[in-house]
Formats: C-alpha cells, structure tokens, sequence
C-alpha cells in the first residue's frame, strides 16, 4: 500500500516511504553540480559580430537589446573581451556602405567583412577561432544568398563560382574557419576545393548544412540593413522536413565539412538530435536573432528571470547534441558559468 492508502486505511504504525528517492541528488548546489549531466562551458560558445563600413561609433540595433553594429575599433574591443572570457570563437558578419547585383563588396579584399578579418586575427591571433560568415546577402541589392537569373530566381551554379572567391577572399585575409551559409547545393565541396587550390588547407569549414526558412530570423535582417525582396524558401529548408535536414548534413561532410551546423536552434532541437547522432564530425546549432529577441523581450517586461533563461537556453540546445554553439549571449553567458 502507498502512503495514501495507509492513511484513508487509519494505519497507526510506521509509515515505509519509497526506497527510490531521486531527489536525494539535488538536495543542496553542491550535489546538484557534482551529477549534472550537461554543461555548457565558454570554450563551446562562438559569438557573432557585425561589422559596418563607416560608421564611427557602435550604433544599437533595436530588435536586439545588447548587440550593435560595430565601427572597426570597436570591434577589436568585443574579441579581445571575448578572447579574456575563453570563448571558443567569433563570427564576422560585414555590412558594406554600397551595394550591387552581384556582392562584389563581399569579394574585394578591401570590403569590410575581409578588412575586419585581418583586424581581428592580427587583434586576438590565436586566442579566438575567427570565422566569418561566407555568403552575399549582406552585400547583394536584392538581399538574396545568391545571384539571381534575369527572371529574378537564385542561380545555384554562378553563385557557386562567386562562393569560390569569396572563400579565397577570406582565406587571403587570414580567415581561421569560413561559414557557407547560403545553402546553395554543393557549396561545401566548391568552397573547399577553392581554398585547397589556393593553398589555404588549413581553413576550416562550418557548413550550414540544415538552415531553415524560419520566422525567426527578423531582427537579424534589421542587424545587416538586409535589402531582401520575397522570402528565400527555394534554397533554405522547409521548416517541416527533419530528414531533409540529416541528408544536408551527411552531403556537407561527405563534400569536406570540418563542422556542420544546424539553424535555428530552438524551434529544431529535434534535428540537433538526429544530425549529432548521424554525423561524425562536431554539430554546431545557431541560437539565432529571434530567440534571442523573445527572451529579452519578456525579460525586460518582468515575464521571466533572464539570466537563468539564458543558461536554460544554452544547455538546451547543448544537451541536444551541439558541441558548438553560436549565440549573442556568449560573452555574458561565459561571465554567468564562471560564476
């Protein structure tokens, strides 16, 4: 009988609880640490950064409380801080003054995002793994990952080419690992075939190998000034497919990823799962804009307590599977787990 039943039976002898009893192990923060079966350290977190071309001090982004476009000073402040903090890395995004049909800003070793390269590997050296994101979004007039046929479609192939020298581009500015983000297909092998003909082996590649047409992607655009006409659900992912996800992943090793990546984060912990347990090479998992604006946002409404949302967050998405995890928190969420 359970305590229940000894009780409504009027039993006045020794009650005999549950020999089981799994809250003895998080009785006190001491033995709550000593099993916790999943930590989130700063070395697996990479923090994305955007640079802009002319401006002379840091300016806010709105949707993103916390986060600005960088000046280059300024952005040589952000990796030395997060180089103290022992974070795993930084991701370069550029925003250029001019844009055109094709991103040439994106490729000319004098565009902002291959300037700011070279500022932050001679800022940090090795300290940071210095990634930078390898796509024209940021510098097309369209706003698309690609470059677009008369008829106004992405044209898979000729972006291919313009990804081969975008990676040389980076490569040549010092670049530690290059981020093909565009999802166009074959990108992973051209891009390594373009470094490994360059004399760049040593460049590492993280793919984005299942990012998802998602809604969560708004405060980003407003983070870059993104000039995008329509959506871009003809290359990114269906947000219903998971196995779509996995068959990207597999392509992206088989074609030379170092690193794979799945993106967004929060609403596709279910492909994090399923890429970690089919691929053999570490599993990055983007915690992008939007989930980062919601928990702000309800934060600064008094509807959650933020930091431990934030740490929630983060062991989620490593719990999981990712070993990596790209984030705006990175910097403070290094500063919570050391204390």
């Amino acid at each position: 009988m359970n305590t229940e039943d000894l009780a409504a039976a009027g039993t006045t002898g020794p009650v005999t609880g549950p020999v089981v009893r799994p809250r003895r192990l998080r009785t006190t923060p001491a033995m709550r640490r000593m099993v916790a079966e999943t930590q989130v350290a700063p070395r697996q977190l990479v923090l994305p950064l955007f640079v802009r071309e002319g401006l002379t001090e840091p300016r806010p982004i709105a949707s993103m409380p916390g986060v600005v476009q960088h000046t280059r000073s300024s952005l040589l402040a952000a990796v030395s801080e997060a180089a103290e903090l022992g974070l795993g890395g930084v991701m370069l995004f550029g925003i250029p003054e001019t844009r055109d049909a094709t991103g040439s800003a994106g490729i000319d070793p004098a565009g902002i995002l291959n300037l700011a390269i070279t500022d932050v590997v001679g800022e940090v050296g090795d300290a940071l793994s210095v990634m930078s994101d390898l796509c024209l979004d940021e510098f097309t007039d369209h706003g698309h990952c690609g470059l677009l046929t008369p008829d106004g479609r992405v044209d898979n192939d000729r972006t291919l080419a313009a990804y081969a020298e975008m990676a040389r581009a980076q490569a040549h500015a010092g670049v530690d690992m290059v981020g093909p983000s565009g999802m166009m297909d074959g990108q992973v092998a051209v891009v390594r075939a373009a470094l490994d003909a360059s004399e760049h082996t040593d460049v590492s590649i993280l793919a984005y190998s299942a990012k998802y047409a998602s809604a969560f992607y708004g405060p980003f655009r407003e983070a870059v000034d993104s000039c995008l006409e329509g959506d871009r659900r003809t290359y990114q992912q269906d947000p219903a497919n998971a196995v779509e996800g996995v068959r990207e992943a597999l392509l992206d090793v088989a074609e030379g990823a170092d690193i794979v990546m799945v993106k967004p984060a929060l609403a596709y912990l279910d492909v994090v799962r399923r890429v970690r347990d089919a691929v053999d090479v570490p599993v990055a998992a983007y915690n992008i804009s939007g989930e980062y604006a919601m928990v702000e946002a309800a934060a600064a409404n008094g509807w959650i307590d933020r930091e431990p949302a934030i740490l929630e967050t983060l062991g989620s998405i490593h719990r999981a599977g990712a070993d990596v995890i790209l984030t705006y928190w990175a910097a403070e969420a290094a500063r919570l787990l050391r204390a």
